[in-house]
């Protein structure tokens, strides 16, 4: 295996951390907004209090990772998306404030404000990332210089709005499991009615989005039935979706968030292999697509960086760990929370 190739699976790696950790804070974001009672706003937001920010440095790192060491698909991406970042990161700079601006003021009306702020900062990546992920899976308009010549309306195709609808419910349906081993009574019930809708919108929305790319993005199943990795991945998400109702319906919601996170990481890793060599497939003509190869840094940097990887990744890991089992266990709101 050699350092491009490496690189391509530490970045994936890093979506798929972020995709897992921050992908249950949106969805608890987004249950925010259909909670009944002050009560219940506080537990889902005290729910990922502690946790919410060490979860985005995933972001970044990937951010960081994909910059090093491919820094023409950070920039042809950048390009692509610029308003939809813009978007996003006003979202998320929302979302971060409502955390600590939602309880100074004693009104009720500023505290509507924020957890507007709060749902709709979180209701917004999780569309965005899933369109995000939609048009590159068909495709962007790449010429032979690797610049983007598409415009922002482009973005919006129908395919690509599908996957980001996917994506949304796919956040809400992990964010209501984390949610639901985090509380108990009344609203746990209602909670786990939520997992259970948005497990069947997922399914459907999944294999709809699955047949429509064989006619929007054919190149991606090409030779792929002959890959092995192929299998085990595609077997891992057969069993992890369908294991989640049942360990739902048997109250393990551990066991139901460990399954969760699986099929998360098994959707992106199927979208890496059917991708792979390929970064950003190019819907002019797959000749200029940009790869591991031709949109890659030299070797010396690769190699660089991933001496930096080896050190800071473990870092990062541990204290992820640390924080979750500092925080683990039922929430419970007191007068330091929010």
């Amino acid at each position: 295996m050699d350092l491009n190739t490496t690189w391509f699976l530490l970045v994936g790696v890093l979506i798929i951390g972020y995709a897992i950790l921050d992908g249950f804070d949106l969805g608890v974001g987004i249950i925010h907004l259909f909670t009944r009672n002050e009560d219940e706003k506080r537990i889902a937001m005290n729910s990922i209090g502690p946790v919410w920010d060490g979860n985005e440095v995933w972001l970044l790192t990937g951010g960081g990772a994909l910059f090093a060491a491919f820094p023409i698909v950070y920039a042809t991406i950048f390009s692509a998306f610029y308003i939809a970042f813009m978007l996003l990161l006003a979202a998320l700079i929302f979302r971060a404030v409502a955390f600590e601006f939602r309880g100074k003021v004693e009104s009720a009306s500023w505290r509507k404000l924020w957890d507007y702020a709060f749902g709709i900062g979180s209701l917004l990546p999780a569309i965005l990332f899933g369109v995000a992920i939609g048009n590159i899976i068909r495709g962007l308009p790449i010429n032979g210089n690797g610049y983007y010549i598409g415009t922002f309306i482009d973005l919006l195709n129908p395919f690509s709005i599908l996957i980001g609808l996917l994506s949304l419910t796919m956040f809400i349906m992990h964010g209501s499991i984390y949610l639901a081993m985090k509380i108990e009574g009344e609203f746990r019930r209602r909670v786990v009615g939520w997992t259970n809708t948005t497990w069947v919108i997922f399914v459907l929305l999944y294999v709809l989005s699955t047949f429509i790319s064989l006619f929007e993005a054919p190149f991606l199943f090409e030779g792929i039935l002959r890959n092995p990795i192929f299998w085990v991945l595609f077997i891992l998400l057969l069993i992890s979706v369908l294991y989640q109702p049942i360990a739902v319906k048997a109250k393990r919601f551990f066991q139901a968030f460990l399954a969760s996170s699986i099929t998360i990481a098994t959707m992106i890793g199927l979208v890496a292999v059917s991708l792979f060599p390929r970064l950003v497939p190019s819907n002019i003509s797959l000749d200029f697509s940009l790869t591991i190869y031709n949109a890659s840094s030299s070797q010396n940097t690769l190699t660089a960086m991933l001496v930096i990887a080896l050190i800071g990744m473990p870092i990062v890991i541990a204290y992820t760990i640390f924080i979750y089992r500092v925080f683990k266990g039922k929430t419970v709101i007191s007068k330091e929370s929010y």
